[in-house]
């Protein structure tokens, strides 16, 4: 794992009151991808941004990281940092860069650092119970 050498964002830097929050997540959410359960956690961590739909981060631990292949995709936020991604491999499907990471998130969002999230539009389900 990378040193964490987490700098502040410029993103907020120019954009203060921009809204960006990170909240426990509700009691367990899991991805499913071909039939495979790709992630299951009742510790995920939902990041609520602007105008984009809530999104889930799941802990490394609790993702079929064996399903996943690094790709060499790369993004860039001002407000949280440079992204990595991954292909998910079940079966005989593949999702092309569906799931990404901050791994060294800027300062203000260091809670979301080595966490893992998806594109819901690219697996087959997120099933989320509350309870």
């Amino acid at each position: 794992m990378p040193e964490n050498t987490a700098k502040k964002s410029p993103g907020f830097a120019k954009r203060p009151d921009y809204l960006l929050e990170i909240v426990p997540g509700p009691a367990r959410v899991r991805i499913v991808f071909n039939g495979e359960t790709i992630a299951d956690s009742h510790d995920t961590m939902t990041l609520r941004e602007s105008s984009y739909a809530p999104v889930h981060y799941f802990p490394r631990a609790d993702v079929r990281m064996d399903l996943l292949a690094r790709s060499t995709h790369s993004t860039y936020c001002p407000f949280k940092g440079d992204a990595a991604y991954w292909t998910i491999h079940a079966g005989d499907r593949a999702a092309e860069n569906a799931v990404w990471s901050y791994e060294i998130p800027f300062e203000e969002v260091s809670e979301i650092g080595e966490f893992l999230a998806f594109y819901s539009n690219r697996v087959d389900a997120v099933e989320v119970e509350v309870t």
